[in-house]
């Protein structure tokens, strides 16, 4: 690794993961880290999570969930700290990734910038009306709830109900909208999105699904939101949770190949782009999952972030011993008093409710691929979901599942 030098762009899981294992796997070289926020990487999922709960810590303020200090990344990880400023290009010729006003050389490059929320045309302009996806934002979000806003979230995925979970904990009134006719239908398929939109009811949020903005309305500050067919509901805090797009604009000029669709960067198994030296990871990278039959996927999730930032600076930095992502696609959301996790991928070809109570016998549901077992969704059911995760890296038979299950005949 002589005269090798490692720049990751990104500041947030996947890139510290990449700093970690590089070093962890005896990389001694120079390594960078770029990052357009001026925090040092930080936790995620407490923004919607525990970030926006109504308790507070002993100083009365939230818990800013931070990976490590800055001595530790500067002093004991020798990483050359760039926060606040984002990348602006990449020049594959020079070998160069560009700042404003600077630019920083690699011979292995790790991206990891993960996504940009989606907003509402009109939505950036107007006070009150949000996004979650930094810590700033979250703060925002947080001072708008301890205020007692009057709440309306748009899009009822993991973020915004979880948005919603923390608004009715304070009491306060809050609509749910959602486009499609259940909540999580891409996450979790359209026969078990049911059992999420019994959460919300049950807990008192207003869901109203099969619905769209037609607009946010309001001076300076948001005050009205105007549905399709003309219904107004007045607020004064508007989440929009309606997705993100990989963040890659800067990328454009680069030559990188990128996804028609979404414009996240095309990988091969092994995390490799179509540039030498060049690996991506987490929310920004589809890939080919052998685990899954190469299906190409590109899998916005906590522990997907953590796993692949790791893999990609390992082989990137020692190619000869490279490894493909394969793993399991996991993701959790705590919405009111429950847990919602859910293991592998939702398309299938049969889903079979073995539990559709909730209550004391917990929700269960399991997901078959062919003879195979591809997925399972669970709500407080957090000793079970791991052995399920194993038995799907296992590729474990939908009779194997079955009778775990207790489904017999």
């Amino acid at each position: 690794m002589r005269n090798s030098r490692l720049v990751v762009v990104g500041a947030s899981l996947a890139g510290l993961r990449a700093i970690e294992a590089a070093r962890r796997s005896g990389y001694d070289g120079p390594i960078t880290l770029i990052g357009n926020e001026p925090h040092l990487p930080y936790d995620r999922p407490p923004l919607s999570k525990a970030f926006l709960d109504a308790d507070e810590d002993e100083n009365g303020a939230p818990v800013v969930p931070t990976f490590r200090d800055e001595a530790t990344l500067r002093d004991e990880m020798n990483v050359d700290l760039r926060l606040g400023a984002p990348a602006t290009a990449l020049a594959p010729a020079g070998q160069v990734v560009l700042l404003d006003g600077d630019a920083v050389p690699y011979t292995q490059l790790i991206i990891a910038t993960g996504g940009d929320a989606r907003n509402l045309p009109g939505g950036e302009s107007l006070e009150g009306v949000h996004v979650l996806r930094t810590l700033d934002d979250a703060l925002a979000v947080r001072k708008a709830l301890d205020a007692g806003a009057r709440t309306v979230v748009i899009g009822a995925g993991f973020i915004g109900s979880e948005v919603a979970s923390a608004a009715r904990k304070r009491g306060l009134e809050c609509t749910v909208l959602e486009a499609l006719p259940v909540p999580l239908v891409r996450s979790v398929g359209p026969e078990t999105g049911k059992v999420a939109a019994e959460l919300h009811r049950k807990y008192g949020t207003d869901l109203r699904c099969g619905i769209g903005v037609k607009a946010l309305e309001g001076s300076t500050r948001v005050e009205k939101v105007v549905l399709d067919d003309g219904t107004v509901i007045e607020a004064d805090l508007v989440v929009v949770g309606i997705g993100v797009r990989p963040s890659t604009g800067w990328l454009e000029s680069s030559g990188i190949a990128l996804h028609e669709r979404d414009g996240g960067i095309l990988c091969d198994e092994f995390l490799r782009t179509s540039l030498p030296g060049v690996y991506a990871a987490g929310d920004v990278a589809h890939f080919p999952n052998p685990l899954f039959d190469g299906e190409m996927m590109r899998v916005e999730q906590w522990t997907n972030a953590a796993e692949q930032g790791a893999l990609a600076a390992k082989n990137a930095l020692f190619p000869d011993e490279a490894k493909p992502s394969q793993a399991v696609p996991y993701f959790w959301s705590d919405w009111y008093e429950s847990r919602i996790q859910f293991v592998g991928i939702p398309h299938s070809e049969e889903v079979r409710v073995v539990s559709e109570e909730l209550g004391e016998e917990k929700f269960l549901a399991l997901y078959r691929r062919g003879d195979r077992l591809g997925g399972v969704l669970t709500i407080d059911r957090q000793n079970q979901i791991m052995k399920y995760k194993r038995m799907i890296a296992q590729r474990a038979s939908w009779s194997e599942a079955l009778e775990f299950a207790g489904i017999t005949g």
